[in-house]
Parts: C-alpha cells; sequence; structure tokens
C-alpha cells in the first residue's frame, strides 16, 4: 500500500481512547485516604482531566497539606491505578472503530499521555490496543505536560512527521490548547461536555460537544483524511 498521503494521528488515552477516568479518580480517592485527607469528590478529580499524575499529585500534596513526598504519591497512585486498569480499564467501542480504519488505511498512529509510562503499557496491553499504537509517549519522556505541546511534538518526531501533517484526537482542553500549540489538527471529544459558551475546546478542528454519546467515527475519519494527494514532505495538501 502507497500510505505516503496518510497523515498520521496522535491519540490521547486516558478518557479519550479509554474510559479510565473513573479509574483514576478511585486511586487518587484510595490515596488521599491513606494519608489521612478528606473525602475526594468527582467534581474535584475532573478539575485535573487532562493533566498529568505528576502535576495532579503535587497540586492535591499542595491542597490537602500532606506530608509524603511527591514522588511517593504519584508510585502509590500508579500502583492502584494499575491494579484496577488491568482488570477493568474498556475502550469506546467508537474510538476503537476509528482506530482499527485508520490503521488498516496506514496511518501512522501514536498515543501520547499524560499517565506514567507503566500505566500506558498496561493500559494498551489490557485492552487489545498495544498492537494497533505502536508509538508512545508518556508525560515522563518530556520535559513539560499538557497544556504545552511536548508529548504531540515528541510523537510527531518518533513517527518522523512534520507536525503540521499530524492531527490530534484529545478530550480534555489542556490536550487541545497542547495541540495547537504543537501547530496540528485536532478532534475533540470532551469527557466532561462543556458548558455552553465555552471556549475551552475552541481550537478544536472537529469538536462532539456531546462527546461518546455523540462521537461518529465515520465523521472524524472523513474530517481527518478528507485532503488529496501530497505537498511538500509527505504532508497532505490542505493540511493547514
Amino acid at each position: 500500500m502507497d500510505n505516503s498521503a496518510a497523515r498520521p494521528v496522535i491519540f490521547d488515552l486516558d478518557g479519550t481512547l479509554v474510559d479510565s477516568e473513573p479509574l483514576y479518580w478511585e486511586a487518587a480517592r484510595g490515596v488521599l485516604a491513606a494519608h489521612g485527607a478528606g473525602e475526594f469528590t468527582w467534581e474535584e478529580h475532573a478539575r485535573f482531566i487532562g493533566i498529568s499524575t505528576v502535576e495532579t499529585m503535587a497540586a492535591l500534596r499542595r491542597e490537602y497539606g500532606l506530608d509524603a513526598p511527591v514522588e511517593q504519591l504519584v508510585a502509590e497512585k500508579d500502583r492502584a491505578y494499575l491494579e484496577l486498569a488491568t482488570r477493568s480499564a474498556r475502550v469506546f467501542p467508537a474510538m476503537l472503530g476509528l482506530v482499527e480504519r485508520l490503521d488498516a488505511a496506514g496511518h501512522p498512529l501514536a498515543v501520547a499521555s499524560g499517565s506514567s509510562r507503566k500505566a500506558v503499557e498496561a493500559v494498551l496491553g489490557a485492552t487489545g490496543l498495544h498492537a494497533l499504537l505502536p508509538v508512545r509517549v508518556s508525560a515522563e519522556e518530556v520535559a513539560r505536560g499538557k497544556p504545552e505541546p511536548d508529548v504531540f511534538l515528541e510523537a510527531a518526531r518518533l513517527v518522523g512527521a512534520d507536525p503540521a501533517c499530524c492531527v490530534v484526537v484529545e478530550d480534555a482542553a489542556p490536550g487541545v490548547e497542547a495541540a495547537r500549540r504543537a501547530g496540528m489538527r485536532c478532534v475533540a471529544v470532551p469527557y466532561v461536555r462543556p458548558a455552553d459558551g465555552d471556549a475551552d475546546f475552541a481550537a478544536a478542528g472537529l469538536l462532539f460537544a456531546g462527546g461518546q454519546e455523540e462521537f461518529d467515527a465515520d465523521r472524524a475519519y472523513a474530517w481527518i483524511t478528507r485532503a488529496a494527494g501530497t505537498g511538500r514532505g509527505g504532508c497532505p495538501d490542505g493540511a493547514r
């Protein structure tokens, strides 16, 4: 197959490919409870959707006045999450359909996540996505987490693509902003539905405001692949 025109697609993992946010919430609740913190609600967790585990635990350490080092809290949360994820991680069916279709068409595919490398590998292995998404970048492998563009730029480098040729699929506002800063087009499928007039997802080229319930894999595939032919460096014409 001549896939020179196949646009690289970079997926966020948690909340985009896999319904893992409830598992991260449960893991954080357990860690905070073990350190004597008060109740950690879903609403409090939702503030950190799209933010790396390190940044999340650093913020919670400050807010709850915990004595344990950030590194310890991150390690404890990762252990708790891995136990949950290997048993319970679930792929969003329509998103799996999109990944399989892009893979069959020869698109280079990658994951760029704010989670740890161990968490990324465990979830991909447990859900069967491992073989479909051969390129992976975790927050541990870059200097800055989302909304900075580092994970997406590193993923583009690993697939050998100009960032302007790549498309990002994201569920959270920090990830959409990271894609914008990376110079990449973005499909946004919000995990938490934005309020009317909310501009957090304004930079997305294609927005499914109703989240996974509204997500249409055929429409997303058509939007990703709509440009015909190739331009400089194998980038499809009309990428920008």
